[in-house]
């Protein structure tokens, strides 16, 4: 498949540059997938689209302050950081701006007196760094780490805005210990705690996951060819009563609807062909795209998400060749906003 198969015109005013005032005030584009009718909603009106006994999968992943700035040794020049894994032992797999300034050895002086060496160099701008912080580095990354938002969102300077350190992280977020996220699961962050408990009420179950989100969110597609672009793996879990849950709900006829592309790779990882799952924690490499065939979900919510991406192919696999883009274009006509504080898609 060409690459230009998935391009597409956005106005850049419907790029969203900051989140609603309240998260569940987005705005929801209902669409069948078999029959083309498109509906819409404000998100908090999601219980209306939904029937007592549906699972909402969501992905619990914690957003960390991954963006940090610091300076190279001996040469004053600026390095900018995202931090991406934790090998362990303070060493970290990131993505570095201004990378052809790093070679192995590389010393980076950070705030607080944290350093850093390049340890090794992996390629396309990848690099795995040596922290060395006197046992602070919880409270460095608090008082210095940025929120590390997409660069379609602008902001003036470096600094995040304090919306930002509220509104990039889903209400029902858990900083568990390595796997800690690089960007948000988006199409968690119109959910309120009020909305889920009306959920809740309402007899939709909210089962948790957790995918770290990592580099296929920040390297675009290259190649010419879909097949031709590799994926990189991403470490999930899976619980015991979250597997229980799932397997329940499938056994008894009810829906499973992931929230987010990462919910949905999760899921079609570790679904067998049945599509039931165990409790698990593992890795995937899974590129969805058109001829996948689905084997637990029976819908999705996500948002609009970038050309040329791993994710709108993603979208393009569950709606069809046929029907993504139109459903895209009627998204502009309708004047939804788009990307990651923008607005929202339930498609089954």
């Amino acid at each position: 498949m060409d690459i230009r198969e998935f391009d597409y015109e956005l106005p850049p005013e419907r790029i969203a540059q900051v989140p609603v005032h309240t998260r569940d005030l987005s705005r929801l584009l209902a669409v069948n997938r078999r029959t083309g009718e498109i509906e819409e909603y404000l998100f908090r009106n999601l219980p209306q689209r939904l029937r007592p006994g549906d699972v909402l999968v969501v992905n619990d992943s914690w957003v960390m302050p991954a963006r940090i700035f610091g300076t190279k040794a001996g040469g004053g020049a600026k390095i900018e950081v995202l931090l991406l894994e934790d090998l362990g032992n303070r060493q970290w797999k990131v993505i570095a701006q201004r990378a052809s300034r790093l070679k192995k050895g590389t010393e980076i002086q950070f705030p607080d007196g944290v350093t850093a060496e390049v340890r090794e160099v992996l390629g396309d701008g990848l690099f795995a760094l040596q922290f060395f912080d006197n046992g602070t580095w919880n409270e460095f990354l608090e008082r210095n780490g940025q929120v590390p938002l997409p660069p379609y969102i602008h902001r003036n300077g470096d600094e995040n805005t304090p919306l930002d350190r509220q509104r990039y992280q889903t209400v029902y977020a858990q900083p568990a210990e390595k796997l800690l996220s690089a960007a948000a699961p988006t199409a968690g962050l119109h959910f309120t705690k009020d909305l889920l408990d009306r959920l809740h009420k309402t007899g939709v179950s909210v089962v948790p996951v957790t995918l770290r989100v990592g580099l296929d969110t920040f390297l675009p597609i290259r190649s010419r060819t879909v097949e031709n672009h590799p994926m990189h793996r991403e470490r999930y879990r899976i619980t015991e009563p979250s597997a229980r849950a799932i397997n329940t709900a499938r056994q008894e006829g009810c829906r499973i609807i992931a929230v987010g592309t990462t919910a949905v790779r999760v899921l079609e990882s570790a679904a067998d062909r049945n599509g039931l799952i165990q409790a698990q924690e593992a890795e995937t490499a899974l590129f969805i795209r058109p001829g996948y065939s689905f084997k637990i979900i029976d819908g999705m919510i996500t948002n609009f998400h970038l050309p040329r991406s791993t994710l709108v192919i993603l979208i393009a696999a569950w709606l069809g060749r046929d029907r993504w883009r139109g459903v895209y274009e009627e998204a502009i006509r309708r004047g939804f906003r788009f990307y990651s504080y923008g607005d929202a898609m339930l498609a089954w």
